[in-house]
């Protein structure tokens, strides 16, 4: 009699994989969808995730073609891998759905956030501020005697930086748009 051959995970009671093949590591995924500009659609987009308990991070939406009335979500998420399949599978079968890009997985993607930071101060503070959004290439959108108002986009690592660097000198507001991203590169 041949000896078997037993596959790595599967016991000598059983010729298939019983070890559980899953990951509860958490991974941050970026998907973008294309969905109709209709009324009601980004709430049964977001009623997806609240539904089930899954956490938006960051959530944009615009219309990208006006003749054909399609709208972009970008949504930055949490998850399991198994977790997020779920989520794309989910998502693609809501009826005005026409896309779900997963962003993390297809390639490089360029991610780019809009902020604007309200920085109070006086005197030595309000020239390090000025210093400071000159080498993060931050804009003066808004200036009095005790305040400025600095603009600032970029990868969203950089408007943690920025904000991390303008909190000892006065930092009290702050506003994100949330993420923005494209795959780069040609796709189909």
């Amino acid at each position: 009699m041949s000896a078997l051959h037993i596959k790595k995970g599967s016991t000598r009671h059983s010729a298939y994989n019983l070890r559980p093949n899953f990951s509860d590591v958490q991974e941050r995924h970026t998907l973008a969808l294309l969905v109709e500009n209709e009324p009601g659609v980004l709430a049964r987009v977001i009623g997806l995730f609240s539904g089930r308990g899954y956490n938006i991070e960051s959530l944009t939406v615009a219309e990208v073609d006006h003749t054909g009335h399609l709208s972009r979500i970008t949504i930055v998420t949490t998850g399991t891998p198994q977790v997020i399949e779920q989520i794309k599978a989910q998502l693609g079968r809501i009826v005005p759905v026409h896309e779900v890009h997963d962003l993390t997985v297809e390639g490089p993607s360029v991610e780019r956030e809009l902020a604007i930071f309200k920085v109070v101060g006086e005197g030595d503070k309000r020239v390090e501020a000025l210093r400071l959004a000159d080498i993060f290439r931050a804009n003066v959108v808004d200036s009095t005697l005790s305040s400025f108002i600095f603009e600032i986009t970029g990868a969203p690592k950089k408007i943690d930086a920025f904000a991390d660097l303008m909190r000892p000198l006065g930092l009290t507001e702050v506003a994100r748009t949330g993420i923005a991203a494209l795959l780069r590169g040609e796709n189909d």
